[in-house]
Formats: structure tokens, sequence, C-alpha cells
């Protein structure tokens, strides 16, 4: 379930909400009771974990031929 960040218009008051993406925006600031307003995040970025992707990540190690 994503995070949302909301906007109070009536003080300004900025917060995150826990929702699942089926559940309605929230209309009623938790501060003033003011409306609120969903904003539009970049969202997370893509994060990779672990050595990466790399050319030497791919290969079998080498087995050396023995010299002729």
């Amino acid at each position: 379930m994503p995070t949302y960040d909301y906007k109070c218009s009536k003080c300004s008051h900025i917060f995150e909400y826990f929702q699942s993406m089926n559940d309605d925006p929230l209309s009623e600031c938790p501060e003033c009771g003011g409306e609120v307003r969903r904003l539009i995040g970049g969202g997370a970025g893509l994060i990779f974990k672990g050595s990466g992707f790399y050319v030497n990540d791919s290969k079998k190690s080498s087995s050396k031929s023995p010299a002729k």
C-alpha cells in the first residue's frame, strides 16, 4: 500500500497518509478540519540492492584451457 502526501488549503499543513490505492482520497485536514488535496509525488526511485548489474555478474567463471 502506498503512502500519499496531502496538503491543507486552509492551514498549509502537509502530511503523509498510508492507504490503499482503492481508498477514496482524504478530504479533511487532521489539524484544522480544512479541505485537503493529494499532492503529486515523484514516487520512489528504482532501488538496486546487492552487488549490482555488471558485466562480470552474469559471466560464469572462466576455466583456463590447457596450454598447447
